[in-house]
């Protein structure tokens, strides 16, 4: 019962996959369907193949926030933002464990940095924004809703109940 969870996760990350690599390819009429039962398949693979080279880069860290921990923090800074989006987005569009280790694509990074940059800084406020309405959209709702119904359990057991009304 609990792999139910990860299944979905699965299937999303095949999704995801699928879905840049038809912005690779310059497609961008739509959200492409998702096909479960495939994409639980790609991304089950994809997860697989991705095991290695996150397995390195834990090692990486851990090394050297073992040696200092500020460093250890620097490093994985600029890892997760001038190395880790290039090479997952070669990873997801060659699928291969070799293409994760493709160093070389990170002279993409290099040669344009400022566009570089200003993509990441672009996906950051994006995320910035869905948290913003994660909040608003789910948070305070959820927020009205279950301070309503410990309001009503409350009236349900000391107003009705000790009046005698129903139950």
């Amino acid at each position: 019962m609990l792999f139910i969870p990860i299944i979905g996760w699965l299937a999303l990350f095949g999704y995801v996959v699928r879905l840049v690599n038809e912005f690779i390819e310059g497609r961008y009429e739509g959200l492409i369907k998702l096909d479960f039962m495939e994409d639980l398949k790609l991304g089950f693979m994809v997860f697989l193949k991705s095991l290695p080279f996150y397995i390195a880069y834990t090692v990486v860290l851990l090394a050297t926030m073992y040696v200092n921990e500020t460093l250890g923090n620097i490093v994985n800074l600029l890892l997760g933002f001038f190395v880790i989006p290039m090479l997952a987005v070669n990873f997801f569009r060659k699928q291969t464990v070799e293409s994760f280790f493709e160093f070389d694509i990170l002279n993409v990074v290099r040669d344009n940095l400022g566009e570089y940059i200003i993509t990441v800084l672009k996906q950051y406020a994006l995320f910035i924004i869905f948290a913003v309405l994660s909040i608003v959209l789910v948070g305070i709702p959820a927020m009205f809703f279950t301070n309503s119904i410990f309001v009503a359990n409350l009236y349900g057991r000391l107003v009705e109940r000790k009046a005698g009304y129903g139950l």
